[in-house]
């Protein structure tokens, strides 16, 4: 195993912090990594040699090593992804923790169809799971890091179901766990949006089953287009939220959709918009080898203290599917998150939701077992 700096001029696709807005500036500065395993068996039982987990890290580890924090990504983002939450005076103050935050494989800069030779490169690329990327970070914290256990796990969207296959997989390796607007597995409303996304990208003529020349634009196009319809909420396009200094993309309707179809995905590769698609549809941690495909049993495993964070006007990932997994935690703080942003609130989208957030998660941390 070894890590290896990485600079800026190393990454490999310009990979946005949050596919979902422009982000503000970080408010500490990350060391970037690679974690290269010499070879790593995903689920669908393909092995792929030189396997790379891209991280950050920020602050330092102390002598005992129990500061830990890991900030799994959320879909195509980088280990910039939970920046909002760090800094003096937020939930996680580096003086105090010291915060690992990688990046899901698919997104460019970890292992991805765009940056894996053949014979895996492209539509060849394994079939990722939530559960081969916990493993590989797995290995990461253990094999290079030399860290055995974590004061907690933080994960917006996608790293949300990363935070909760950790507490299922791993039941006894960290404390807490924080899963902000994300659930324990991808419910049958999330897969059939997910599926048209997919099928945007697919039907683009371009596409080639995956091994296009040009990239297949207008399926990308339409693809950010079924984005922009769900990732907030009913009321925030009719309350037209998009207005004013918190939403840098644009102030008019025209200038919002603008940006959702022709700005927000287009420099970004197909295949590696596809493979994070399917790694959020098939997720369930019911699936966990042991459980018998049962959530129930899943769930009722954990052994971490859970703040579940759902945002009260999510269409991604609904509130009512946060409530119905709550309730097969044995221990669970739920706490809605009041915004009309929708999912982004969970990722600090929503200025006037920050403060909230951050409150409770940094009580939360603080709180004895």
């Amino acid at each position: 195993m070894r890590t290896l700096q990485l600079s800026l001029g190393l990454l490999l696709a310009p990979v946005p912090r949050s596919a979902w807005a422009v982000q503000a500036a970080p408010t500490d500065h990350a060391a970037h990594h690679l974690f290269v395993l010499p070879s790593f068996t995903f689920e669908d039982g393909a092995t792929l040699p030189h396997t790379v987990v891209s991280y950050g890290t920020y602050g330092r580890l102390n002598a005992r090593k129990d500061n830990v924090i890991l900030l799994p990504s959320s879909y195509m983002a980088d280990h910039h992804d939970n920046d909002w939450l760090i800094g003096p005076g937020l939930a996680l103050d580096t003086t105090r923790y010291f915060l690992v935050a990688t990046e899901l494989f698919g997104n460019g800069h970890s292992s991805s169809p765009s940056n894996t030779p053949e014979p895996h490169h492209g539509p060849r690329f394994p079939r990722a799971t939530i559960r081969d990327n916990v493993e590989a970070v797995h290995r990461l914290l253990v094999d290079e890091l030399h860290v055995g256990h974590l004061a907690a796990i933080i994960g917006f969207s996608m790293g949300a179901e990363q935070a909760f296959q950790w507490a299922v997989s791993y039941p006894g390796f960290s404390d807490r766990i924080v899963a902000l607007a994300g659930t324990a597995r991808c419910w049958p409303h999330g897969r059939v949006r997910l599926a048209a996304e997919i099928a945007a990208i697919e039907s683009d003529t371009a596409f080639r089953g995956g091994d296009y020349v040009a990239p297949p634009k207008q399926g990308i196009r339409l693809f950010g287009l079924i984005w922009a319809g769900w990732l907030t909420s009913q009321q925030w396009w009719h309350d037209e939220l998009w207005k004013g200094p918190t939403w840098p993309p644009g102030d008019s309707y025209d200038a919002v959709v603008s940006y959702f179809s022709d700005s927000l995905f287009a420099a970004l590769d197909a295949n590696d918009l596809l493979l994070q698609a399917q790694t959020w549809q098939r997720h369930d941690v019911g699936a966990t080898p042991g459980f018998e495909g049962s959530l129930q049993r899943a769930l009722g495993s954990i052994q971490a203290l859970v703040l579940y964070m759902p945002v009260e006007t999510d269409l991604y990932f609904p509130v009512s599917d946060a409530r119905a997994e709550a309730r097969l935690i044995p221990r669970v703080d739920l706490e809605p998150i009041p915004s009309l942003w929708g999912h982004v609130a969970g990722g600090g989208g929503d200025e006037g939701a920050k403060p909230f957030v951050n409150a409770k998660i940094a009580a939360f941390l603080k709180r004895s077992g």
